[in-house]
């Protein structure tokens, strides 16, 4: 044992506390840490010692000149202080004609629980059974670490569900910790039966949870490795010869022609698509239409596909084509009978999705003449023909409303835009190239001019007067066309005709709004290719003559 007094220590147990001993020999057992000792023996007496405290100001004296041990029936200590060997009483003073000295509570630093402060304090000493007053601080031994001899539970030792042990099997036993001195009862403290251990049911369960976890976690990892640096999925080939048609929207970027291939099962993934289109140098020249192509191709082998004229097939529109041949192609395409768009577009044509600034006017050959913009169209049986015209009448409008006809049309000395329509119709039909659109333009508006000394304001286009017969022919004679009373005849009536008189292209549509300022009256074309233009009568006749002797 350790001096008295070298140390405060630990604080003691209180008596009061629930789980100071059982009140039996496996509590005293526990509580003191030996063996119960029968024989009598004396324990070797310890070395005198001296405290030196302070109780109120008052120096006290210490134990004695030696202390001794003797153990009682029980196996409990008693101990004795000074030379007349009284024992401690209740109170905690060591009773005698020597100095007394107090055991002070590290609890009650002020002792009012002491008698000598008047407080009260139970008597836990009164019988032989009684436990041994707590031990000071300096005289406490740390109680040795037993030895299990029992199974001390899954993180110690072997589970119940491998030594063949089941849950039901652990409610029979006995408290493991009963007969060892262990401090409380069954239930253990509060009173609460303690739970009960993991048995191979629920070791199983737990197993396959965490089982399925760890498997999630991967699947979902493997995906977001796949979808963010793995390469896409693709299939493998030129497809499996079951042709499939997929019609692709206009304006459509990479991502959504590949959900659309994707859909009518072309290729395997829209990223695969998408890597394979970057990676064609002419891939993003694919078009909105109509493709022909078979089912499981590779995405490289479909962007190829799709580049070839083989796979399209759409209603392509050309530059300057005339409403009733658009009509014809329509029927055609669609299967249906001849002559149905044609009469659909006469009878529908407010419904079609005109401009305001395209209804209205009078003396017109056909109402949507100029708004079946040339373009490619997805037109394939089954469908109706209304649906076409609506998708070129609204692919029109967009054009005419991004170059701005609507408002560019008063500069240029027009009415508005169904006349700026109208005179890019005439710039489609007479120019011969591209290169021709802004002096053909800059003819027209020159003749337009009431007061010019060349025309004094009349168009003279063969074009007008081929519309009005339906053909295209280039020998005519100028009595004929002089003869011929008709409002869209540029050779008997002055001025614009009263529309359009076929649908032009971009390039015609931008000539027309910006016409070249160089003087030009007239125009021939040599060889059918290109034009020739010039600024006066005479110069324009000499090279009629020109053209009329290489025919010969």
């Amino acid at each position: 044992m350790t001096e008295y007094g070298r140390g405060q220590g630990s604080e003691p147990w209180h008596p009061e506390d629930p789980l100071y001993g059982d009140g039996g020999w496996r509590g005293q057992q526990a509580h003191t840490g030996q063996q119960p000792a029968y024989d009598g023996q004396q324990q070797y007496p310890q070395q005198p010692q001296q405290q030196y405290g302070d109780w109120g100001g008052d120096q006290q004296a210490a134990y004695g000149q030696a202390q001794q041990q003797y153990p009682n029936q029980y196996g409990q200590q008693q101990f004795y202080a000074g030379q007349g060997q009284q024992p401690y009483d209740n109170s905690g003073w060591a009773t005698g004609t020597h100095t007394q000295v107090q055991y002070t509570d590290p609890s009650d630093p002020y002792g009012q629980q002491s008698p000598a402060y008047g407080g009260r304090q139970s008597d836990y000493y009164g019988t032989p059974d009684a436990y041994p007053p707590p031990q000071p601080p300096g005289r406490r031994r740390a109680e040795p670490e037993p030895e299990p001899d029992w199974d001390p539970g899954p993180d110690q030792g072997e589970h119940a569900f491998f030594s063949g042990r089941d849950d039901d099997a652990d409610d029979d036993l006995d408290d493991p910790r009963e007969g060892r001195g262990d401090r409380g009862n069954r239930k253990g403290r509060g009173g609460q039966k303690p739970k009960k251990r993991r048995g191979g049911c629920a070791c199983l369960v737990l197993t396959v949870i965490l089982a399925g976890g760890v498997g999630g976690v991967g699947y979902f990892g493997y995906q977001f490795y796949q979808d963010r640096f793995g390469p896409a999925p693709d299939f493998a080939g030129d497809g499996n010869g079951e042709q499939v048609t997929v019609v692709i929207p206009k304006g459509a970027v990479g991502s959504v022609i590949g959900q659309k291939l994707k859909e009518a099962g072309v290729v395997e993934s829209v990223g695969a698509f998408v890597s394979a289109q970057a990676s064609n140098p002419d891939g993003m020249s694919i078009q909105d239409g109509v493709y022909t192509l078979q089912k499981q191709m590779s995405a490289a082998s479909a962007v190829e596909l799709m580049l070839s004229p083989n796979s399209r097939s759409n209603l392509i529109i050309a530059e300057g084509s005339r409403n009733a041949a658009v009509y014809a192609l329509i029927d055609k395409r669609l299967g249906v009978a001849d002559g149905t768009t044609a009469k659909l577009a006469k009878n529908e044509y407010k419904s079609l999705g005109l401009p305001d600034w395209a209804l209205g006017h009078a003396n017109l050959k056909d109402p949507l003449e100029g708004f079946l913009y040339p373009s490619s169209y997805a037109a394939t049986k089954g469908q109706k023909p209304e649906a076409v015209l609506k998708s070129m009448v609204a692919r029109a409008n967009d054009t005419y409303e991004k170059l701005g006809l609507e408002k560019k049309a008063k500069s240029l000395g027009l009415d508005g835009p169904w006349q700026l329509l109208t005179v890019a119709s005439l710039v489609q039909a007479e120019g011969t190239s591209h290169d021709d659109f802004r002096k053909m333009a800059e003819v027209v508006y020159n003749r337009l001019k009431p007061g010019n000394p060349e025309t004094y304001g009349a168009l003279e286009f063969d074009s007008t007067y081929n519309y009005v017969k339906n053909q295209s022919k280039i020998d005519l004679s100028i009595s004929e066309l002089r003869k011929y009373d008709n409002p869209y005849n540029t050779y008997f009536h002055k001025g614009l005709p009263p529309g359009p008189i076929d649908n032009p292209g971009e390039d015609a549509l931008r000539g027309a709004l910006n016409p070249t300022d160089d003087g030009w009256y007239y125009f021939i074309s040599m060889d059918g290719k290109t034009s020739k233009f010039t600024k006066t009568l005479k110069e324009h006749q000499k090279l009629v003559n020109e053209w009329n002797a290489s025919r010969n």
